[in-house]
């Protein structure tokens, strides 16, 4: 089998014979069509290795590093000097060292492909403007890559002063690049889509593509993708969780496997239509790296785990109050207006929702083209919500109470008492501010468990939907599915009445029995408002 890697270097899949998974027709289509583009993904999508390919295909041509692939026998333009800046290697702290580090390289560059009256500069626009302005005299092209392009405005949301000294030099920077003739192509990616860089002002000849349909699938894995290229590994993972040789893997242990990375991975939507969905290409190529090197299957936090909270929200968090309960229900649909989607100002002022969904936490759920009630917004997967647990469980839980309440967990749900289960539950909701996060209605009581369980790694589904209605909280577990019919009670006298209410419930609908089939446990409890008690009182187990 081919080797798995995450590494942003094209030629290092081809010299080191690892799983490309081919996305040169979509770039074909793209180089012939556009000219200048902007393209926003969130961190650890795939950005860095789609430019390289790109540069690599316009630097190096098609021989030998793109045999084997859809563009190979169809590319037939000429190569041209590729002018590669990674913003990520200019620094964040001093407009200054930043401007030196982007002269220099530009320089080196010109001095590289032999631009003899090139003029050095202090500002990188006129560098720029130098090197293209000699080029056009000379006939020439060149491509520019610019990745990451937003670092230093992401790295400086709490020093406004920086941050607009950045902020114009960026101004500056695409400024030069605008309508020269010397410029073959140019990408620009980065996390956020930001007005105030001028990129997508009405004077700037950049498209911002991060939203066009045709290319919405450009960076990121589909499932027929993950199928097609990984499906010797998709056999490895299934014979391992199925404890069978892998010649003995059938198509719907395969088909399995690919839910369950669908339910993990899945769900990014890039498409103004909002139909087209990929998965995570750093959880999908991680997920199968664990299988190889554990020999198990194990849906891992790999996202959140390879960087913690992406740098951009760790430093908006400094200084905004992030609202958690918008976030709390995995089945919310969070609403903003089109123009704060499509047009977000500055970093500054950014609306926290648009942000959430630059970085990842959220995904597009909707059309763009009908947007007339604003655009839906909703959390891709299931590892996004346990990462979005991680990120908010400290306004719930300090980090002595989670690590205990998280102590045996999985112990606790697979094999321990339902006494020792709603024991844990009340734990759970007694950690938490009530002045703060009251547990006001069932809603809000289902949801502060949810995000416990989530945040230690439980599998939950909230009002999980069947053909007779749905369930309150659904745990799947390997062996066994644990349903909870939750009730409110605002006083002690309401109790019983609410517990025979949501064992009818469970009895009439049939909670949880359904495909696959597993052990069923189903839990009908009762939560006491009462001031004296705020704590699940009774319960049943039917």
């Amino acid at each position: 089998m081919k080797t798995i890697s995450n590494s942003g270097s094209f030629i290092n899949f081809y010299e080191n014979d690892r799983i490309y998974i081919d996305k040169t027709e979509t770039i074909y289509n793209l180089l012939k069509t556009q000219d200048k583009i902007f393209i926003s993904r969130p961190r650890r999508f795939g950005k860095s290795l789609t430019l390289d390919t790109i540069g690599t295909l316009f630097e190096k041509g098609v021989d030998p590093y793109f045999k084997d692939t859809w563009i190979y026998d169809k590319w037939t333009e000429p190569t041209y000097p590729v002018l590669k800046l990674s913003f990520l290697t200019l620094g964040t702290e001093s407009l200054e060292s930043f401007n030196n580090k982007l002269v220099s390289q530009i320089s080196v560059f010109a001095k590289y492909i032999g631009v003899v009256n090139y003029i050095e500069s202090a500002d990188p626009d006129s560098c720029l403007n130098s090197l293209l302005s000699e080029l056009r005299k000379q006939n020439k092209q060149i491509v520019i890559l610019i990745d990451e392009y937003d670092c230093q405005l992401t790295a400086n949301i709490n020093n406004k002063e920086l941050y607009e000294k950045f902020r114009t030099a960026l101004r500056n920077i695409y400024g030069s690049l605008k309508d020269q003739a010397a410029i073959k192509f140019l990408a620009v990616t980065g996390v956020t889509r930001l007005k105030d860089t001028t990129i997508f002002s009405v004077g700037s000849d950049i498209k911002d593509i991060s939203n066009y349909s045709e290319y919405s699938q450009l960076i990121g894995f589909t499932r027929n993708e993950i199928k097609n290229f990984y499906i010797d590994y998709l056999k490895l993972a299934a014979s391992y969780e199925n404890k069978v040789s892998v010649d003995k893997v059938t198509d719907t242990q395969i088909e399995d496997m690919l839910d369950k990375l669908a339910y993990n991975y899945d769900g990014y939507c890039f498409d103004e239509r909002g139909v087209k969905k990929v998965f995570s290409t750093w959880s999908v190529n991680s997920f199968f790296q664990k299988v190889i090197a554990t020999e198990d299957v194990v849906f891992g936090d790999y996202w959140y785990d390879n960087g913690g909270i992406p740098s951009i929200l760790a430093n908006y968090l400094k200084s905004h109050e992030l609202n958690a309960v918008d976030y709390l229900d995995k089945n919310k649909v969070v609403t903003v207006p089109i123009e704060l989607y499509s047009n977000p100002t500055s970093l500054l002022d950014i609306d926290q929702n648009v942000l959430m969904c630059q970085t990842g936490y959220l995904t597009l759920r909707s059309s763009l083209t009908d947007g007339a009630f604003g655009v839906y917004l909703a959390i891709p997967n299931f590892e996004v919500r346990k990462s979005l647990a991680k990120l908010l469980k400290s306004k719930f839980f300090d980090s002595n109470t989670i690590m205990a309440l998280s102590m045996d967990v999985k112990e606790l749900f697979n094999n321990g008492s339902y006494d020792n289960i709603i024991e844990r539950f009340n734990a759970v909701l007694n950690c938490i501010t009530y002045d703060n996060y009251p547990v006001i209605n069932e809603s809000a009581l289902v949801n502060y468990l949810n995000i416990y369980l989530t945040a230690v790694g439980i599998p939950t589904t909230i009002e999980n939907h069947t053909s007779k209605g749905r369930a309150d909280l659904s745990l799947e577990l390997k062996d066994k599915r644990i349903i909870f019919e939750f009730k409110y009670a605002d006083n002690e006298s309401d109790v019983k009445t609410k517990l025979n209410e949501a064992i009818e419930q469970i009895k009439t609908r049939d909670y949880g029995n359904i495909l696959p089939q597993k052990e069923l446990i189903r839990i009908a409890a009762v939560f006491n408002a009462s001031p004296t008690v705020r704590s699940i009182t009774v319960f049943s187990c039917l």
